[in-house]
């Protein structure tokens, strides 16, 4: 099998993996807690990372890595999986699926002032073009969400939503500055750890109950198809293609495969105002993307 070909089937599971997400989020939720939910779900990501590490036998490159970067990288657990997945999860017990699942995608928008601000890149002027499709699809969708239930849209869902992508926005752009210092798998291993231990010891202070089989095994499912398998499947996907941007534009089909899987399984009525937000949140970024392509050819 050729590397493309290859490249094309990691890709697609990573994306299958992702389109599923939200609505294995919201499932849970009806069982645990947001922090239960985390807690099973980390574990599993942690375990699975084990794992490969020791099918790559990388242990030893863990064992070497520098107690400085230990910390580093330990600190930056504190940000993915805690302060990230619990501000996610907290968003989608708060708010329906179709809403919280595209506020939280327009992260790469956020990500570029991120940037501008503070490693001084700045905003190159025909990507504000995209940025304001991108930001005008959050707002469409957090206004036409009243339309989904007669009780109102959560505001506080909508900060928390929007809360989710500035923190995984913050977090690829520290995770990208140090991955020059370690394998992205060892970051990721350490990281989890340190996040696990982190939850592990708040049980102490926090109610916890692991007595829903239904809640664990769906939690086990989020940490394996969200946090974990998709982002190695995707890492493999990059480092076989010799055609990284199509990889990169299959990511595109996640969200919208998503409120199919929303729609047929947790039977939510997807309103028009959501479609058309989430076409506008993702052309702004490919919007943005094609211009970043052009510049790097020139």
């Amino acid at each position: 099998m050729k590397n493309e070909t290859k490249a094309t089937l990691y890709a697609s599971v990573a994306v299958l993996s992702w389109s599923t997400v939200a609505t294995a989020f919201k499932i849970t939720l009806m069982h645990f807690t947001h922090f239960e939910m985390l807690l099973v779900a980390s574990s599993t990501a942690l375990l699975i990372f084990s794992l490969l590490i020791t099918v790559r036998k990388d242990w030893k490159a863990i064992a070497v890595l520098p107690a400085r970067q230990w910390a580093l990288f330990a600190f930056l657990g504190l940000l993915n999986p805690v302060a990230y997945y619990l501000v996610l999860f907290k968003a989608y017990t708060l708010l329906p699926a179709q809403v919280a699942q595209p506020i939280n995608y327009a992260w790469p928008i956020i990500l570029l002032v991120l940037l501008a601000l503070f490693a001084h890149q700045p905003i190159p002027s025909r990507k504000y073009i995209g940025m304001f499709f991108s930001l005008g699809g959050v707002a469409l969708i957090s206004m036409g969400s009243g339309n989904i239930s007669n009780a109102g849209i959560s505001t506080s869902g909508l900060l928390l939503a929007t809360l989710s992508a500035l923190l995984w926005a913050s977090y690829w752009m520290i995770n990208n500055r140090l991955k020059e210092k370690a394998d992205n798998l060892t970051v990721l291993f350490v990281g989890f750890l340190s996040g696990t231990l982190f939850l592990a010891v708040s049980c102490f202070w926090t109610d916890v109950h692991l007595d829903s089989l239904p809640g664990i095994l769906s939690s086990i499912y989020v940490g394996a198809f969200e946090i974990s398998i998709p982002f190695i499947c995707f890492g493999i996907a990059m480092r076989k293609t010799s055609n990284p941007a199509l990889i990169n534009q299959l990511c595109y089909l996640s969200p919208f495969l998503s409120l199919f899987f929303v729609a047929t399984v947790l039977h939510e009525k997807i309103v028009t105002s959501t479609y058309v937000g989430l076409i506008l949140i993702v052309s702004g970024i490919v919007f943005n993307q094609c211009i970043e392509a052009k510049k790097t050819r020139r």
